[in-house]
C-alpha cells in the first residue's frame, strides 16, 4: 500500500509544476481529453490551420486556447452578437472564432499594437471568407476607445467585447467599455486566473511576466466583483475568462 507521501508525490507528478502553464486543469491528460473529445473533432478547418501556424510562432503562449476559442464561438451564437470588439488580436485565433460566429453582415472592431502578427493569420481569415467583417486598427486601443466614448452614438452599440491585451490597462479599458457595451451585452476579460498565480504563494515559481502582471489581474478581479453595473461569471476556461453582463 502506498504511503501518504508517495500518494502526494504521485498526484504532484500529474500536475503542472510551474505557475505559467496555459491550462488550469489538474493534469495535462485531463486537458488533452477535453481537446481530443470535444474541441478538435469540431474545430473548423480554418481555425485548425491558424492554430497550427500560431504554434510555430515564438510568442505562441499568447494565443487563445482551442477550448476557449470553441467557447467564444458558441457564446457569440447564443447571444446573437452582431457588432463586436476585440482588444488584443495576436495572430487572430479568437478573432477568427468570432468572425465565424457572426452573421454575414456582422462587424468586429479589432485592435492590436502589432499588425505583423495579425497579418500572419490574415490569409487564413481571408480564405475562410470572413475578412470583410473585420476592421483592424494597429496601435494602442486607448485612444480609439476615448474617441468612441466621446460620441454618444457609440454608447451601448456593442453586443460583445473581448479583451486579451495588456493586463496593466484592463481597469482603464473597463472604465470605457462599460459605456460602449449595450445593456444586456457582454464583456469578456481573458486571463483573469492568470496561470493560477492569483492564489499562488509569494514564493511560488513563476515566469517573470506572470509575476509582473499578477497584481494588475488581482486588482481587476476585485473591481469587477463589486461593480454594480454588471453581473459577472468567472470561468476556468483557457487561462480564466470573466464574463461581465451589463445590467445598467
Amino acid at each position: 500500500m502506498a504511503t501518504k507521501a508517495e500518494e502526494q508525490q504521485s498526484q504532484a507528478a500529474g500536475r503542472h509544476q510551474e505557475v505559467g502553464h496555459k491550462s488550469l486543469l489538474q493534469s495535462d491528460a485531463l486537458y488533452q481529453y477535453i481537446l481530443e473529445t470535444s474541441v478538435y473533432p469540431r474545430e473548423p478547418e480554418s481555425m485548425k490551420e491558424l492554430r497550427e501556424i500560431t504554434a510555430k510562432h515564438p510568442w505562441n503562449l499568447m494565443t487563445t486556447s482551442a477550448d476557449e476559442g470553441q467557447f467564444l464561438n458558441m457564446l457569440l451564437k447564443l447571444i446573437n452578437a452582431k457588432n463586436t470588439m476585440e482588444i488584443g488580436v495576436y495572430t487572430g485565433y479568437s478573432l477568427l472564432a468570432t468572425a465565424l460566429a457572426l452573421p454575414h453582415d456582422g462587424k468586429i472592431l479589432a485592435m492590436d499594437i502589432n499588425r505583423e502578427n495579425y497579418e500572419l493569420g490574415l490569409p487564413v481569415i481571408q480564405k475562410a471568407g470572413v475578412a470583410h467583417k473585420i476592421d483592424f486598427k494597429e496601435g494602442p486601443a486607448m485612444p480609439v476607445l476615448d474617441e468612441l466614448v466621446q460620441d454618444e452614438n457609440n454608447h451601448g452599440s456593442f453586443d460583445f467585447i473581448f479583451v486579451d491585451a495588456d493586463k496593466d490597462n484592463y481597469i482603464n479599458y473597463h472604465k470605457r467599455l462599460i459605456d460602449l457595451v449595450k445593456v444586456g451585452g457582454l464583456i469578456g476579460y481573458d486571463n483573469t486566473l492568470w496561470n493560477g498565480s492569483v492564489v499562488a504563494p509569494p514564493d511560488a515559481p513563476m515566469r517573470k511576466y506572470v509575476r509582473y502582471y499578477r497584481d494588475f489581474v488581482l486588482e481587476l478581479n476585485k473591481a469587477l466583483a463589486v461593480d454594480p453595473r454588471i453581473e459577472i461569471c468567472m470561468l476556468p476556461v483557457g487561462d480564466g475568462i470573466t464574463l461581465c453582463r451589463r445590467i445598467k
